[in-house]
């Protein structure tokens, strides 16, 4: 039980919260699940104003942004570290007990919310749709038949500005009206020193209205239309760590050549370069700039002579981490409509049927610079004269002629001189959902919960990766190929797109494309048998069709012709996926009589888990690009957990413990690999323990604890580190591909390449060191356990790199501990008038943030205060607080994402919010 989630109290006995847990209303210390919940109160005192907030008093959660858009609630140690459009999240986001795939949970506040439930563990018996970690259950207050109404407002640093309100109108004797809103406009917390403006500001509303009607004692339903907008700049990520790397001064003794006045050697070195050095987060440096001459980006450049060596040469980032350095302030838009209908029906005395339906559109666009800093240096007005096209005659006076003073014109990034790269994330989806249930309440021993769901999902969107030296290149190569620079046609024409906005048409950009199709239906239930007054027996049965289509489409970038692109050779139009999977639990629950409690409830439960598989992210084809599997298994969750609720001390106190045990069968973790997203399943172990309490000692004074432990352990299996790719063995050199990937050779074979680009000086021949021309000598270990896919054209063997032994590393984003602890204090004034004083504190012990476990994977531990003062007159309505959130200023980070190959390995980090206060009033009528 949430130690915050019972604010009131007579005398001093723990008034409980009633939740709906398990689909009926009970109370919470009766409920045999690990289940936290928090009224609308509990939420404001302590300062929990939306999803992210929940960390702070749960045990066992842990919570942070995603690069995409999206984010990662992870619940003991299982979340959502996949990147997958087909992917589903191992926590469940519900409202009102309706799945919610897209949903805002980390964008909006709640507002006008009955409670919140955060059950931990895997679910499916009950909940409509599967979750392997647990699920955050948003339940809004419904109308009731009598008036009422509320207004707040708050204003606090950073400008900010927060309205809420809410009226409740009866509609005579059979409906009743709801409405509901919430808006939100504050500065950024940080500035864009290009631009001048704010960084990482809102503007955010929502509204909510809900259609009561009761015909009849036993006939109720509801009908609720909840809307989200947002427009403003929120930062999609925090700041982007990188400590370059330069490329190694020789390959084992062999210099670069000094050709050309070095310029040639200076691209040589370059290629040996990886981007970012993997050092820690906390390492002087880390705040540097990636070598761009390792990313796509940088290696067209080179080769269209646009840059002469890194862009970012010198650059250090600044030390503030809410500041950016864009050449544009990111972009923000979110849009979501909800529509529910609930019908409850008492079919007898005994029987409850019961019918959920629900619809979602979401609509999301994201713009930003992919960098997040700009360039040290400018495009050359005369090209560099080491280039692909130096053999071309009169080419200097092209280059001038088409890119007059170094100016490339790219629609999507806007004339400039410097090296420029933005990317887009967006979405839309739409979501139906049915969901039937019929429960019975007979007096006899046996009872039941069954039901049976039905999801649609269908998302598309896009992700963009636009940069302007890409598009220089291909508008060079058209203009020799087809004699117009911007064509947008057949081959051998690479269509460059000249929207600002772009449309798919274009080769000229990396786009992520591939719609997706859920079809999911499953049946579920649970029986109980009331052995005897103190103890009941549970099983349930869920049995689970998820059917997943994507259609296959590759990535086109740099290929002939223009709009989407078809599938790889070979492949078909529509990839598809199926799965059908048995889950269930069982266990008990007893209530004895121990003398030294007012009450105990006991329960122990076996459970199996289950999340579906789905397909991995378009591949890029090309020479040296390596695709990853098509495809990704299930995972599964067999987890043993045993807890006890307690109330002791005359009713002042609940002490609730609970330990529990998972097998954990194909976690599914991702990673970015030749610019797709590959995810993997691996095996793990978890087990932990957790404590809740709430202890009311004397009148007014209410202590609160809830302290997680967690431990995690990847069983056997292994996998390529693509931030460190020859694990630091002497022997082995890491080298760039055409396609601006990595892969790893022996020393002898880099210097053999070397040795040929310096002979040659060709600096783009050392390219041909990560192709493989023939699978001759594949499987051969060519150091350190790193497997040879082929040969490559200097007779030399190619590998992606040495496999580390993931064997008794920890899950990512699972710190050992989390502890939360809450005070709060309510003295009462004359006239009805009290003030409560409330002070909580949070800490979570360090983790990583990678399967790995490397230094560049650790994460600090991190606290949080937060501190409010409430006056409150229940009588008059009149409530006036003050808050402090983060009182520490901490800046610590949450996760970071760690990009691919051909952008520099750089990692965006995410971050908790800065310290917040303000004031606020509020009215209730």
């Amino acid at each position: 039980m949430s130690s915050i989630a019972s604010p009131a109290w007579s005398q001093n006995v723990i008034q409980e919260l009633v939740v709906t847990a398990q689909k009926r209303e009970e109370a919470l210390q009766d409920v045999p699940i690990a289940v936290s919940a928090f009224n609308q109160d509990a939420l404001e005192k302590g300062k929990i104003d939306g999803g992210p907030n929940l960390v702070l008093a749960v045990p066992n959660v842990n919570f942070s942004k995603g690069n995409f858009t999206g984010y990662n609630f992870q619940i003991r140690g299982i979340g959502s570290k996949l990147v997958a459009g087909s992917g589903d999240a191992g926590t469940g986001i519900h409202l009102n007990n309706a799945p919610l795939i897209s949903n805002n949970l980390f964008e909006t506040e709640f507002y006008d919310v009955e409670r919140v439930e955060v059950l931990r563990g895997p679910q499916g018996t009950l909940y409509g749709r599967n979750a392997t970690g647990g699920v955050v259950n948003l339940i809004t207050a419904k109308p009731v038949d009598e008036f009422q109404a509320m207004i707040r407002g708050e204003i606090g640093n950073y400008s900010t500005r927060k309205v809420r309100g809410m009226v409740n109108l009866p509609l005579g004797d059979v409906f009743a009206l709801r409405v509901a809103g919430s808006y939100l406009k504050r500065d950024g917390f940080g500035k864009n020193l290009v631009t001048g403006n704010d960084a990482d500001d809102r503007d955010l509303w929502g509204g909510r209205a809900t259609l009561g009607f009761t015909p009849t004692d036993n006939f109720r339903a509801y009908f609720m239309i909840d809307h989200f907008d947002e427009e403003d700049s929120r930062s999609r990520i925090g700041k982007q760590f990188c400590t370059k790397d330069n490329g190694p001064s020789n390959v084992g003794g062999l210099g670069y050549s000094a050709a050309a006045g070095g310029l040639i050697g200076q691209i040589q070195r370059g290629l040996f370069s990886q981007g970012c050095q993997a050092t820690s987060l906390y390492s002087a440096g880390a705040l540097g700039t990636v070598n761009s001459q390792a990313t796509l980006g940088g290696l067209f450049g080179a080769l269209g002579g646009f840059q002469t060596g890194d862009a970012y040469a010198g650059k250090m980032q600044t030390s503030d981490v809410r500041d950016i350095e864009s050449s544009f302030d990111p972009i923000y838009r979110s849009k979501t409509d909800i529509y529910e209908f609930n019908l409850d029906w008492d079919l007898t005395d005994d029987l409850r049927l019961t019918w959920l339906t629900a619809y979602t559109k979401f609509d999301l666009y994201t713009r930003q610079d992919y960098n997040r800093y700009t360039p040290s240096t400018s495009f050359n007005t005369s090209p560099n004269p080491v280039n692909a096209f130096a053999a071309v005659p009169g080419y200097a006076g092209i280059y001038a002629s088409l890119f007059p003073g170094g100016v490339i014109n790219d629609a999507q990034n806007k004339p400039a001189n410097r090296f420029t790269t933005s990317d887009i994330s967006s979405a839309f989806t739409e979501q139906w959902s049915h969901e039937v249930r019929l429960q019975s309440a007979y007096d006899g021993p046996f009872n039941f919960n069954v039901g049976a769901i039905m999801v649609r999902y269908q998302g598309t969107g896009d992700y963009y990766v636009m940069f302007n030296t890409g598009t220089g290149y291909y508008q060079l190569n058209n203009l020799f190929n087809t004699g117009n620079p911007n064509c947008n046609g057949p081959s051998p024409c690479i269509a460059v797109d000249q929207n600002y906005e772009p449309n798919r048409s274009g080769h000229n950009y990396y786009d992520a494309y591939g719609p997706y199709d859920l079809r999911s239906h499953a049946f579920f239930g649970e029986l109980y048998w009331q052995a005897t007054d103190t103890l009941k027996f549970t099983g349930g049965l869920r049995y689970t069709v998820d059917d997943k289509e994507v259609e296959n489409h590759q990535v086109t970038l740099g290929t002939p012709g223009s709009g989407i692109g078809g599938p790889i050779p070979g492949t078909p139009d529509i990839l598809h996926v199926k799965f059908k999977e048995t889950t269930g639990r069982i266990g008990f629950d007893w209530k004895p009589d121990l003398g030294f409690t007012d009450e105990t409830l006991v329960y122990a439960f076996y459970s199996r888990g289950y999340k579906a598989g789905g397909l991995n992210s378009p591949c890029s084809g090309g020479a040296g690009v390596i695709c990853g599997p098509a495809t990704f298994d299930p995972e599964f969750i067999n987890s043993i957990e045993i807890g006890a609720k307690n109330t002791v001390l005359n009713g002042t106190m609940t002490l609730n413990v609970t330990a529990f045990h998972y097998d954990y069968k194909g976690y599914q973790v991702s990673k970015i690999v030749n610019r797709a997203s590959t995810n993997e399943n691996i095996d793990a172990k978890i087990k932990g323990a957790e404590f809740e309490s709430v202890w009311q000692p004397l009148q007014g004074l209410r202590l609160n604890a809830a302290i997680g432990w967690l431990d995690t352990e990847i069983g056997k299996g292994q996998s390529i580190d693509t931030f460190n790719r020859t694990q630091s063995n002497p022997n082995l050199v890491l080298i760039k591909t055409a396609a601006a990937s990595n892969c790893v050779v022996s020393m002898a074979s880099a210097q053999t390449a070397l040795g040929f680009s310096n002979a040659t000086n060709n600096p783009f021949a050392v390219l041909g060191a990560c192709t493989p021309t023939s699978t001759a000598g594949a499987g051969t270990n060519i150091g350190g356990g790193a497997l040879a896919v082929g040969t490559n054209a200097f007779g030399g063997l190619v590998s992606d790199g040495v496999p580390v032994n993931l064997d008794g590393k920890e899950l990512p984003n699972a710190p050992h501990w989390t502890i939360s602890l809450g005070a709060q204090y309510t003295y009462e004034f004359g006239n009805n008038w009290s003030a409560t004083l409330r002070g909580d504190y949070y800490k979570q012990t360090e983790t990583f943030a990678r399967i790995y476990n490397s230094e560049p994977d650790r994460i600090d531990d991190w606290q949080n205060v937060n501190l409010t003062l409430t006056f409150a007159n229940p009588e008059s309505g009149w409530e006036v607080a003050g808050f402090v959130k983060n009182a520490t200023d901490e800046e610590a980070i949450t996760d970071f994402y760690l990009t691919d190959d051909s952008s520099g390995l750089y990692r965006n980090a995410f971050y908790t919010e800065p310290r917040t206060y303000g004031v606020s009033i509020q009215k209730r009528f």
